[in-house]
Formats: C-alpha cells, sequence, structure tokens
C-alpha cells in the first residue's frame, strides 16, 4: 500500500512539473525603440482626429543621415512602419486626406522631407515599400532646434512635428 501510494505521489508531482513547464512562456525583453502614439486634438475634452503609432530608435552616438538616409525611402520609425489614423477628414500638408488608417513614410532630404502615406498598412520597414500604394505626398521644410536623442513625434496646435537629432519637420495639420 506504501508503494502504491509513493508512486501515486510521484507520478502526480511528474505530471504537475510537466504542466508547469508546457506553461510557461517566453516575453521580449524591452525594445531598444519602444512602441509610442501621438494624438492629434484641439483639445484635451475632445475625441482626436488623428493619432500616430510609431517606434522611436535612439541615435546612440550614431550619426541621423546613417539612419534615416536622404534621398531614401524611410519608415519614420524603426520597427513596422509607422501608421497614421485620421479619424475624419482634414488637411495634412495643405491636401485632402480622407478618414482612414494609413502607414507613413518619409523621404528625408537636407533642405526638405517628403512626408508619405501610403494604403499598404501593416508592413515591416520599409524594405517592400511600394509608390504604386501611395494616396498622399507633400514636402515639409526642415528646420534646425535642440539635439533630440529618440526619434519623436507630436502635435502641437494645427501642426505635426518630426524630431530627432537637430532636425525638426513640420506639417501643417488642419482638422
Amino acid at each position: 500500500m506504501k508503494k502504491s501510494t509513493l508512486i501515486s505521489t510521484l507520478a502526480l508531482a511528474f505530471i504537475m512539473f510537466i504542466s508547469v513547464n508546457v506553461q510557461a512562456q517566453k516575453f521580449a525583453k524591452l525594445d531598444k525603440s519602444p512602441l509610442d502614439i501621438s494624438y492629434y486634438r484641439t483639445n484635451r475634452n475632445v475625441p482626436p482626429m488623428a493619432k500616430v503609432i510609431y517606434s522611436r530608435p535612439q541615435l546612440n552616438g550614431r550619426a541621423l543621415s546613417t539612419l534615416a538616409p536622404n534621398g531614401k525611402v524611410w519608415r519614420t520609425g524603426a520597427n513596422e512602419a509607422s501608421e497614421i489614423k485620421f479619424y475624419k477628414d482634414l488637411e495634412f500638408g495643405g491636401k485632402t486626406i480622407k478618414a482612414g488608417t494609413y502607414a507613413l513614410y518619409t523621404i528625408p532630404g537636407e533642405k526638405e522631407w517628403t512626408i508619405i502615406l501610403s494604403s499598404d498598412t501593416d508592413a515591416w520597414g520599409a524594405y517592400n515599400y511600394n509608390e504604386s500604394k501611395d494616396v498622399l505626398r507633400v514636402k515639409a521644410p526642415v528646420t534646425k532646434g535642440e539635439p533630440v536623442e529618440a526619434f519623436s513625434i507630436a502635435f502641437d496646435n494645427d501642426t505635426m512635428y518630426l524630431a530627432w537629432d537637430t532636425t525638426r519637420v513640420a506639417v501643417p495639420v488642419k482638422g
């Protein structure tokens, strides 16, 4: 009887050990380019008119020109291509854009950046960027400001700002 109880106890312990190990999950470490969201709204008490979801790469001693090269399509952040959602039709860079979700790409330049809204969402980076999926392109001038270590997107009044290192790009947005 004692032998039977011992075997049953060991069998139960073994089954519990296996089930605990089967349930164990592996979680990714904190991303080096954390995900962030920026909302466009006229004040805190009204629904948003737009939101951008993007990852924030860091300079970490690297040159901006190597991370977002001039003249090449860039995903406007890190990891997946950034996405911008417009909750209603509005003006973006002086052009009308319909409500919807778009991938946000840019082509950096020394004096101006081209801002691209594409219908090709859920893309990893800009590796498979397809110009035929562009919905809108606008140009925005480059200005200089205080250094920003992590790429940032922010809305202020009727403008969307992109900032990284000393580069600033401002795109007018009007709801």
